[in-house]
């Protein structure tokens, strides 16, 4: 049984995406719909940059998208691989899940743009710069990160953002909090304690701004119920409802990213395959420390969609 699953930021890089781009016309659709639904030649950018517009949060997510919904196409397009008939369920990391819901037919391609970019200018402007910041805490697991937050947090936000794997865990919040955090969690023995090169803090308290921005967006947009059930960030279950969907995008914007419970959940469910469709490995590595028993691949160039068709 297969789960297909979509990486989050962090996955950018400029060249993503050039040599599906260069193989297939169906991949040139997708991009060219994306940089028509935001009015921007996103498409240039992530082929030749500069990294740190690219890097921008309200061109990281789109892109990241466009690489990802290119791949699904031409394995539905090109291949004739049909999701609805490959898959059991559909999960993303953070922006990811904007790009499993487009995947199993929940959001058009434009719409699904359209939304990222929103989402991306609305939690960059949620928190001052320099005001927030996050933070990898490796070698702790989620409880003892969990206390190790409240600790650091006192009068100030810190919080479990992201339970990437067992012993990865990342910390959000006000930028001194964090890294009162990193000094608490190296006394407690993590492994390495670290701040990431990110723009915002994600996925913490302090992006509400942001969650009411895409609550406003999120009621206006046209959600279908999903031909794959969706796990969801915030619950690490199942989806398929239209207005639990929209529910759970606005919860998972302050909400934290529940990767291990939620690849714990497929596994659970009888999913001993994931297929990663986009720019990076991020979701393959840690599909890996999570459960090693389970295949994990990865789809980005067209060799790799050739390597996962002879996997059928």
């Amino acid at each position: 049984m297969r789960a297909f699953v979509f990486p989050g930021q962090g996955s950018q890089a400029v060249g993503m995406g050039k040599a599906l781009r260069e193989a297939s016309q169906t991949a040139r659709d997708v991009f060219g719909e994306v940089d028509e639904a935001l009015n921007q030649n996103l498409s240039r950018l992530m082929l030749e940059g500069p990294a740190d517009a690219l890097t921008l949060t309200e061109n990281a997510q789109p892109a990241i998208m466009a690489v990802s919904l290119a791949v699904v196409r031409v394995l539905e397009k090109d291949a004739g691989v049909s999701l609805a008939d490959k898959a059991a369920y559909v999960a993303g990391h953070s922006l990811g899940e904007y790009s499993a819901l487009a995947a199993a037919g929940a959001f058009e391609i434009a719409e699904t743009a359209r939304l990222l970019k929103l989402r991306g200018q609305a939690m960059q402007a949620a928190v001052p710069v320099g005001e927030g910041a996050m933070a990898a805490l490796l070698g702790l697991d989620l409880a003892d990160a969990q206390a190790v937050a409240a600790e650091a947090a006192g009068e100030q936000v810190c919080t479990a953002a992201n339970d990437n794997a067992p012993g990865q865990v990342v910390v959000s919040g006000h930028k001194a909090a964090v890294e009162r955090a990193i000094e608490i969690a190296k006394a407690r023995g993590a492994k390495r304690a670290l701040l990431l090169p990110v723009s915002a803090p994600f996925h913490c308290p302090l992006m509400q701004p942001a969650a009411d921005k895409m609550a406003e967006a999120l009621a206006q947009a046209a959600i279908k119920a999903p031909f794959v059930p969706v796990v969801a960030n915030v619950t690490a279950a199942p989806v398929s409802a239209p207005e639990d969907i929209r529910r759970l995008l606005v919860e998972q914007v302050t909400g934290a990213v529940r990767w291990r419970e939620s690849v714990e959940e497929m596994v659970r469910l009888g999913v001993d395959t994931f297929v990663e469709c986009g720019a990076g490995k991020v979701l393959s590595g840690l599909v890996k420390r999570i459960n090693r028993d389970v295949t994990a691949l990865s789809i980005e160039t067209p060799e790799d969609v050739e390597a996962f068709l002879k996997t059928l």
